[in-house]
């Protein structure tokens, strides 16, 4: 073996299966089960989605938890990571599919305000800089909620509140932002995303994502409407800024919260671009001669901004090797190639059994990485 070797551990969760950080200590130990002595530094990474802020506390952030208002009110206990002055907020612990009850969608009437709490949560710890992951959303509500929980009123006919969701926007009559939280203002906001999607339209938050949140077509057609109203009735509270940052690309991202947060003058930056930046990647990949990537499940997705296409990017930019473990591999070669990565090893490799291999991720996941030693560390 060349004694040189030092592995870089930066893979994403297997979603379902593993998280980021129990993907790194099974493929840690299935190394060290063929080479005892090899050096492995993990850096388990996410995208912006949900596993964002534990990627930021393996990383060396403090976990700060609070009570906040779940997708549909209730009060659920979600977590934000600070370092500094630095906070990594991610909006799936407030407001994710995760936080409904089993078999439970609520197209309609999910709400972002938790996000927005955690949000204040951040700023009220000193945080002058915020990186607000967003993904995995419940919601389809433009953000509305979130800016209601930083001092925005939306309002009917009536001068009333309107209904929590993307559905309550229908019935908006006046927005005001006046209210908001003015250290806002002095923050730097990142919104740290894997998708561009507008926020309306065909290729908008309601006609690409809604399905999966439960909407039926007449649901989706309903929020495209709505939030095309939300950002028409914004456009008088706030001008033309409105128009445009709902055309904006990561306007559409988790339910168009990315629109809310680019009303609060957000700079919108591929997920996992700003995560390799705030977890100190640069410096690990230096020191490191072989990396080891992935997540569940290596597909066409992975290649349009999932964290194994950043992670490979980055190496190849720094003349490493890449290789990659998986759930299920659905690339062909040249297209992994293409990315960055050498080769990639799913647990269908050693395991063909589907079903045995999210049941067992974990020792198969060892099995793999004896697979990666043996051929890249003897």
């Amino acid at each position: 073996m060349n004694e040189t070797r030092r592995v870089l551990i930066a893979a994403d969760k297997f979603k379902g299966s593993l998280t980021a950080v129990q993907v790194a200590e099974r493929v840690t130990a299935g190394l060290r089960r063929v080479v005892p002595g090899v050096e492995v530094e993990a850096l388990p990474v996410a995208d912006g989605g949900d596993g964002t802020v534990d990627a930021a506390v393996a990383a060396g952030f403090e976990r700060r938890e609070i009570r906040v208002a779940g997708p549909l009110g209730q009060e659920v206990t979600a977590a934000f990571a600070l370092r500094g002055d630095t906070a990594v907020v991610e909006m799936a612990e407030a407001s994710g599919l995760q936080r409904l009850p089993a078999g439970v969608f609520a197209p309609l009437t999910a709400s972002t305000y938790g996000s927005g709490e955690l949000l204040r949560a951040a700023l009220d710890a000193g945080a002058r800089t915020i990186v607000f992951g967003v993904g995995g959303s419940a919601t389809t509500d433009g953000g509305a909620g979130m800016l209601s929980a930083l001092g925005a009123r939306f309002l009917d006919e009536d001068g009333d509140p309107v209904p929590p969701g993307g559905g309550g926007l229908a019935e908006l009559a006046r927005a005001d932002l006046s209210g908001l939280d003015p250290r806002l203002s002095s923050v730097e906001l990142v919104l740290a995303s894997d998708v561009d999607n507008p926020l309306t339209g065909p290729k908008g938050a309601p006609a690409v994502y809604g399905p999966q949140k439960g909407a039926s077509p007449d649901d989706v057609a309903t929020l495209d409407a709505a939030l095309a109203h939300f950002a028409k009735v914004l456009e008088a509270a706030v001008g033309s800024r409105a128009a445009e940052h709902a055309a904006a690309p990561g306007a559409g991202a988790a339910g168009g919260i990315g629109y809310g947060a680019l009303l609060l003058g957000a700079r919108f930056r591929p997920g996992i671009e700003v995560m390799l930046d705030v977890l100190g990647f640069a410096p690990a990949l230096e020191r490191a001669s072989l990396v080891i990537t992935g997540e569940g499940s290596l597909d066409e997705q992975t290649l349009h901004g999932k964290a194994p296409a950043g992670v490979a990017a980055a190496a190849r930019a720094a003349g490493k090797e890449v290789v990659a473990v998986c759930g299920r591999l659905a690339l062909p070669e040249e297209a992994l190639l293409r990315a960055g990565i050498g080769r990639a090893y799913p647990l269908t490799s050693v395991e063909p059994d589907v079903a045995k291999c999210i049941a067992d991720a974990g020792p198969i996941l060892e099995r793999v990485a004896a697979a990666i030693a043996e051929d890249y560390l003897r």
